[in-house]
């Protein structure tokens, strides 16, 4: 008999609960170890904090459905993961011991690495966290009564751009509905190179889609910037050259920010060696496994990816969902062979599709894969996108409730795609 721990019940580790109860044999048990009872839906955290969806429409108990599907359920942040005794050690003062272990934690986000950053006694927002969501719609409410410029954008070290993308054009739909527009000047500032690099090098067209869009929008934008610190109401960012030198240092006024922040790996996996990174990320070979304790796999964000490539400010990977999934499907598999006598052979994709909504319209793309170069590099940007945004929501919503484990981003990717030059075609 194994017993097989899932380390978090975020995106990854939830799903990967319910492919990993799929492999395992009579005699074989799985728990998942979550600090959060409740699932929350993250893609969905820019429409929290402007008030387009409550806590309850993109949250899910995960216990009843858990049992229901014969899923060990221990509702306690783990303190410290212990490899060389196969024991997680938890806040409680207690331990879960393992056969195989599976790191699906998610990311450590490091506001703390810049002074007055983050919604944790520091002066910008984010929507990384629903709880984060809503205080952002506190202080966006308090906008609505007495506009001002707004800034909003990624630090340096970010890797998951697109949220930024999305918030600062379902903000302008928001203050545009709420006939604020024309009193907030509004800024986007990034660590990415140019408008649409997205920690990927871009995808298609992703600087020209997202260039223009902001012209069309009069949106200002700042790219290689590194956030210097943060004050009540003033930013400080310094423009970085191409050879690193410094450009300009340029003070901002907001009203409302949100920038995201740079990630690092949970305390639980950090520091130790052989596991985790200088960054606390964890090392993974390519089926999920990692090299110095082979009973260990990781999943998701979590998961160290070396950076594309040098870029004036620091600029992470991002792990979307389609990459995500591809991994979870790798890992359940490669356990089970391994708890059959066999050797792991599944390899995750590590495809990106995104669906990057705009509030009344929005983005797609498909980067296969996702490190270049690659055999599908498509974007496409249509009212479509936000109904196809909206779709997801719900199917992903279902999917986590109902306990079900098919994968899904493929089918988005093929539709995406579809629906694009479907649209195309009769234009032309």
């Amino acid at each position: 008999m194994a017993h097989v721990v899932v380390l978090g019940a975020g995106l990854g580790g939830a799903i990967m609960a319910y492919e990993m109860k799929e492999q395992l044999r009579p005699e074989d048990r799985i728990t998942v170890v979550t600090r959060d009872p409740t699932y929350h839906f993250v893609p969905s955290n820019p429409w929290i904090a402007v008030g387009w969806r409550e806590r309850d429409d993109i949250t899910v108990d995960l216990a009843p459905t858990m049992a229901k599907k014969g899923i060990g359920f221990r509702p306690t942040a783990a303190r410290k993961v212990h490899p060389a005794e196969n024991r997680v050690e938890l806040e409680d003062g207690s331990s879960v011991d393992y056969d195989y272990l599976i790191i699906a934690t998610g990311p450590d986000l490091a506001f703390d690495e810049i002074e007055g950053f983050g919604p944790h006694g520091g002066h910008t927002q984010s929507v990384c966290h629903i709880d984060h969501a809503l205080k952002a719609r506190e202080v966006y409410e308090r906008l609505l009564k007495d506009p001002g410029p707004v800034v909003i954008g990624a630090a340096q070290g970010a890797s998951c751009f697109g949220p930024a993308y999305e918030f600062l054009f379902i903000l302008e739909t928001a203050l545009r509905q709420a006939k604020i527009r024309d009193r907030v000047p509004m800024t986007f500032v990034t660590a990415e190179p140019y408008v649409g690099h997205l920690g990927l090098d871009g995808v298609g067209d992703t600087k020209g889609l997202l260039e223009s869009q902001m012209r069309e929008k009069h949106i200002k934008w700042i790219t290689s910037a590194r956030v210097k610190k943060v004050e009540e109401g003033k930013m400080w960012v310094e423009e970085v050259a191409e050879d690193g030198s410094l450009r300009a240092t340029r003070e901002l006024p907001f009203a409302f920010s949100m920038m995201l922040p740079a990630f690092r790996g949970v305390p639980a996996v950090s520091g130790i060696e052989g596991l985790s990174n200088p960054r606390g990320f964890t090392i993974v070979d390519r089926h999920q496994r990692n090299p110095a304790f082979p009973n260990i796999f990781a999943v998701g964000v979590c998961v160290a990816i070396p950076p594309m490539g040098p870029t004036p400010v620091p600029c992470g990977v991002p792990k979307t969902g389609f990459m995500i999934e591809s991994m979870v499907t790798a890992t359940a598999h490669n356990i089970g062979n391994l708890l059959r006598g066999k050797e792991p052979d599944q390899v995750g994709t590590w495809n990106a599709v995104c669906l990057a909504d705009f509030g009344d319209g929005g983005i797609a793309f498909v980067a296969q894969p996702q490190i270049p170069p690659r055999n599908v590099n498509w974007s496409s940007s249509g009212k479509w996108v936000h109904l196809a945004k909206v779709g997801f929501e719900k199917y992903f919503m279902r999917k986590l409730k109902k306990g079900t484990s098919e994968p899904f981003y493929e089918t988005l990717a093929m539709k995406a795609m579809g629906i694009a030059k479907l649209k195309e075609s009769r234009k032309g």
